[in-house]
């Protein structure tokens, strides 16, 4: 099969610059390395016909000649199609190496630095709470300087020394086929350092563990589940790689009353049968105190009250929700007999009214005698 034009292989046109060229590349050896797409043969064969790509076109001596020559770049060059391969890509690659296999590798006797992991915290608090928000203190593990060693990770007295497998480095260049990459020192973990005497205090880390109070401002109207992080508050970084970010989760605790919706909040409002024939008012609570409600006669249960503005705040803008209040109608228990002799009498005299005091049930009435007549 023909080989592909190197600027195609690479999706870029020949007049892309030095540095169009490096990220075209590093995108496809990141989707198609071989550590990603194990056993996968297509894959393979992309990423050797990238590295080749790269190789010429990323090398302007070579990129010039090929511009003028083709595949036969080399040949008329007095090239050798392998001269320089392991200088050119192997940069390249060690750029790409820690976003492939995390954090940071780098070449040019660096030492590796990794950046702390995030760490999360679950914080609860009441619905009143999120309402109106509120600043708190919150104890999380966290790190600081030793002490004992001042942070040399070695007991007093003695010193650590260059790590002996990676001259101090912190990463080794490892040759793997037709291509090297750079791996973070097994034996000094990135450090470049090898400790002879390690502080007893600290085991050798310089760090020792220790609670710290942070304060957390929770805004007005958070919502279950939402998250605040604390920039720098999660695990220390390695060899002085970035600290890791600290999430705040809040989770809000079931109220007795209110169940939210958004910035909306619902309850039940249980009214008694009299007041529901009669008609009145009744208090309902709010977040922010009392409320009444006007109830008018013949208010059926599953009546929805809206009370404007008396919900959550948002957290989006400058306005409230509202609260909607759900009647049910309670049905008298426990009745003396007395009491339901007068419920009978009661319902006999609505009955010789008619149905206009049952608008209900003679609709429903009128429902199922329409349904039991069509099976005649």
């Amino acid at each position: 099969m023909a080989k592909r034009d190197f600027y195609e292989v690479l999706g870029l046109k020949k007049n892309a610059s030095d540095d169009e060229i490096k990220k075209a590349y590093r995108k496809l050896a990141m989707k198609y390395h071989p550590d990603r797409n194990p056993d996968d043969k297509k894959s393979e064969d992309k990423f050797k016909e990238a590295k080749e790509a790269y190789e010429v076109l990323g090398d302007p001596q070579k990129r010039s000649s090929y511009d003028r020559f083709g595949h036969d770049w080399s040949s008329q060059q007095g090239f050798s199609s392998s001269q320089g391969m392991n200088s050119g890509f192997a940069d390249a690659f060690g750029d790409i190496f820690g976003e492939i296999f995390g954090g940071s590798a780098s070449g040019g006797g660096d030492r590796s630095r990794f950046r702390g992991s995030d760490l999360k915290y679950n914080l609860d608090i009441t619905l009143e709470q999120a309402a109106s928000g509120f600043t708190t203190d919150i104890n999380v593990p966290g790190w600081d300087t030793c002490k004992e060693c001042k942070g040399s990770k070695s007991k007093p007295g003695s010193s650590t020394k260059k790590c002996s497998t990676c001259n101090g480095k912190g990463s080794l260049r490892i040759q793997q086929g037709f291509f090297s990459i750079q791996q973070t020192c097994h034996v000094c973990h990135g450090s470049g350092e090898e400790i002879p005497n390690p502080c007893a205090t600290c085991n050798g880390v310089g760090k020792v563990s220790v609670n710290k109070t942070l304060q957390v401002s929770i805004p007005v109207g958070i919502d279950d589940g939402m998250r605040i992080r604390l920039n720098g508050n999660g695990e220390p970084g390695v060899n002085g790689g970035q600290s890791g970010d600290l999430y705040v989760e809040v989770h809000i605790k079931k109220h007795k009353i209110f169940q939210r919706d958004s910035d909306n909040l619902h309850c039940e409002l249980t009214i008694p049968f009299t007041t529901a024939a009669l008609g009145g008012s009744i208090q309902v609570p709010t977040l922010n105190g009392k409320a009444e409600i006007v109830i008018p006669e013949g208010t059926q249960s599953g009546k929805t009250f809206r009370l404007k503005g008396k919900g959550m705040r948002s957290m989006r803008g400058g306005y409230n929700g509202d609260l909607y209040c759900h009647v049910t109608v309670e049905t008298p228990v426990n009745l003396t007999e007395p009491q339901k002799n007068f419920l009978r009498d009661f319902e006999k005299t609505l009955k010789d009214s008619g149905d206009r005091h049952s608008p209900k049930s003679k609709s429903w009435t009128d429902r199922l005698k329409e349904f039991f007549s069509s099976f005649n």
